[in-house]
């Protein structure tokens, strides 16, 4: 097993609103991370498309697996808080979805931040896609990471 097939594993059982909604992380890697909700009644809204706040969900699920991905190494030593996030909603999300993170510094530089400073800061850019590969959403999240030992 992996380090990035254990870090999901942790995901899937500790990110308890996440698993709730049904967003679950497919991969993670050193360069991001994607996540999948299915469109189902439990995330559906009044009009019949995924709810808003499923989306955010999955969103915010595939940037945690991308910010653990890019931190992999050390993460096990890291307390991440997302600090802030914000979301386009650019079309209705009418089938099931996926999320792709990608963080904007390479790991190097966080790692070499976190030593240096025992903290560092980034956002991590997520696209949502449905059925077609139309993005439906983009999403960014402000991630605050600190080293704990």
């Amino acid at each position: 097993m992996t380090i990035f097939d254990m870090i999901k594993d942790h995901m899937a059982k500790s990110v308890r609103f996440a698993a709730e909604t049904g967003a679950q992380v497919v991969e993670i890697r050193p360069d991001g991370a994607e996540a999948r909700l299915a469109k189902t009644d439990k995330v559906g809204n009044h009009i019949g498309t995924v709810h808003a706040g499923a989306i955010f969900t999955l969103g915010e699920t595939a940037s945690g697996a991308a910010m653990s991905g890019l931190l992999a190494d050390k993460v096990l030593e890291l307390r991440p808080v997302a600090a802030n996030a914000s979301i386009q909603y650019l079309k209705t999300a009418k089938t099931d979805l996926m999320a792709y993170g990608k963080a904007t510094i390479p790991a190097e530089q966080a790692l070499a931040s976190i030593e240096a400073d025992g903290k560092v800061q980034f956002d991590v850019n997520v696209s949502i896609r449905d059925a077609d590969e139309t993005e439906v959403a983009t999403m960014t999240v402000a991630w605050h990471v600190k080293k704990v030992a």
